[in-house]
């Protein structure tokens, strides 16, 4: 069986779902749920994602994304395999947790119906597995960003956009007046739909792409006949990362008064290298042995070393204070 085509460009949207290995659960209890949802959020600063919607059930999780940077496979691999050395951490257990590659459906992002279509279909999914007790309103259901959306903004994680949404919706402003509308409209549809009968809801659970009938002809365009530079596939996305990695070197060594060619003279464990390459680690997803050759940091291993002792001493730090 041929491995899903996956297509990067900048602006690019994407419901992602994946499940457990043999159908198995990918959360035992909330502090699962938590953990991954960390997790999501480092990946949105590494990867510069930004989320429209999310649902945790027990054995699969759904995502809507916005890539402003051609990042999806970089960032899912991080996610999945940051989350899964988390959860086997916690629960003495190793080997696989997810089952194969995840799903990615491109959406399309010109027309506003197609993000609204697939960003309710996620926020309904508690409600299609039956999981609203009595009635209880979709915001009961506490691992979907609907009862994010119903938040004051400061009180909703950061990276989690909500602005688009809404406003395909015809909810202008992100306030006490939209939130309830908002509710009452999703609340009233969950009650009125039949919960995913609709011919949409289908294409979005087994198709790659959701969009207008030129949908197709316009990815096709994209990938042909613009400019390379703005074509990402997995090769070119590891080219990004790597030009957010030297911008941030460079910007610490800035920061620091130094210059390029100083890290050549500095020791390879030498605190200034270590302090980048955790500044690095923090918001991109590119591998330890990338940084230690960018850094002159020495083998991998030199470096694990020198940002334990760094990750030691700040902490021997604050518990002296």
């Amino acid at each position: 069986m041929p491995r899903q085509i996956r297509i990067e460009y900048e602006g690019a949207i994407y419901h992602v779902m994946n499940r457990g290995d043999r159908g198995e659960d990918i959360f035992f209890d909330d502090h699962d749920r938590r953990s991954f949802l960390k997790t999501l959020g480092e990946a949105c600063v590494k990867a510069d994602w930004q989320v429209h919607a999310y649902c945790l059930m027990k054995n699969h999780f759904h995502l809507v994304l916005e890539t402003p940077k051609p990042t999806l496979v970089d960032g899912m691999k991080w996610l999945l395999a940051v989350y899964t050395q988390r959860f086997n951490a916690r629960h003495q257990k190793w080997g696989h947790l997810f089952a194969g590659r995840y799903k990615s459906l491109i959406v399309d992002g010109s027309d506003n119906y197609y993000l609204r279509k697939v960003c309710d279909y996620v926020h309904l999914n508690p409600a299609r597995a039956y999981l609203l007790k009595n009635g209880a309103p979709l915001e009961s259901f506490p691992w979907s960003s609907f009862g994010e959306y119903l938040k004051p903004s400061y009180k909703r994680v950061h990276w989690l956009r909500v602005d688009r949404l809404l406003g395909e919706h015809g909810i202008g402003n992100d306030d006490a007046a939209g939130q309830r509308d908002f509710s009452k409209l999703m609340n009233d549809r969950c009650a009125a739909e039949g919960l995913g009968g609709e011919a949409a809801y289908k294409i979005i659970r087994r198709g790659w792409k959701f969009g207008a009938k030129d949908f197709v002809e316009r990815l096709f365009e994209k990938m042909n006949a613009v400019p390379k530079k703005e074509i990402h596939l997995p090769v070119e996305t590891d080219e990004t990362m790597e030009v957010k990695g030297r911008r941030l070197i460079q910007e610490k060594l800035k920061e620091l008064k130094l210059k390029p060619d100083d890290l050549a003279s500095l020791p390879r464990m030498d605190p200034v290298k270590a302090e980048i390459a955790e500044c690095i680690r923090s918001q991109t997803t590119l591998p330890l042995k990338w940084i230690a050759h960018e850094l002159k940091a020495g083998a991998v291993s030199t470096l694990r070393v020198a940002l334990h002792k760094r990750k030691n001493n700040c902490y021997g730090t604050k518990l002296s204070k």
